[in-house]
C-alpha cells in the first residue's frame, strides 16, 4: 500500500492550511487505497487571523496544534519526516504556506523556507520521490530547488 506524507501549514485559509484543499487531498489519497500521514512544523504561527472578519487577532497559536484539527490528531512534527518511509509528499495550499512554511507573504522572492520544510523537500528529491504542491505551495519547491 502506498504511503503519502501530507504537510499542513496550520488550519484556516488566511493563516494556515486551506481546509478544503487539505481535506480533499486526504480524501483523494484514501479513495485511491493509499495511506497518509500528516505532518506540520512545531512552530508558532506568523500571526492569527479571525476568519469571520479577516482581521488579525492578538493571540498566538502553534502550527502543529492547529493542523491537528484537520488531521483529527493523527499528525507528527515535520522534524520526524523521513522520505524513505513514504512514496510521495504533498503540500496543500492556504496562506499559511506563505506565512508559516516560508516567508513569501512578507518577503516575496527573497523569502526563507522553514528548515524542516526545506529538509523534507531536499530529502524527498534525493530519494527520487514525487512532490505534490497545491495553490501557493509550489513557491516552496521553487525556492528550495533554485
Amino acid at each position: 500500500m502506498k504511503k503519502i506524507a501530507v504537510v499542513l501549514a496550520g488550519n484556516g485559509v488566511y493563516d494556515g492550511a486551506e481546509i478544503h484543499e487539505a481535506t480533499l487531498t486526504l480524501l483523494a489519497i484514501a479513495r485511491q487505497g493509499a495511506q497518509y500521514q500528516c505532518f506540520a512544523p512545531d512552530i508558532k504561527q506568523a500571526h492569527v487571523v479571525n476568519h469571520l472578519t479577516g482581521k488579525e487577532m492578538q493571540e498566538t497559536r502553534n502550527v502543529l496544534v492547529e493542523a491537528a484539527r484537520i488531521a483529527r490528531g493523527k499528525i507528527k512534527p515535520l522534524s520526524e519526516y523521513k522520505a524513505t518511509d513514504f512514496d510521495a509528499i504533498i503540500f496543500p495550499g492556504g496562506f499559511g504556506v506563505a506565512k508559516n512554511l516560508c516567508t513569501f507573504a512578507f518577503d516575496g522572492a527573497n523569502c526563507t523556507v522553514n528548515k524542516d520544510v526545506e529538509k523534507a523537500i531536499r530529502t524527498t528529491v534525493a530519494a527520487e520521490k514525487p512532490i505534490g504542491a497545491l495553490c501557493i505551495s509550489p513557491v516552496l519547491i521553487a525556492k528550495v530547488l533554485t
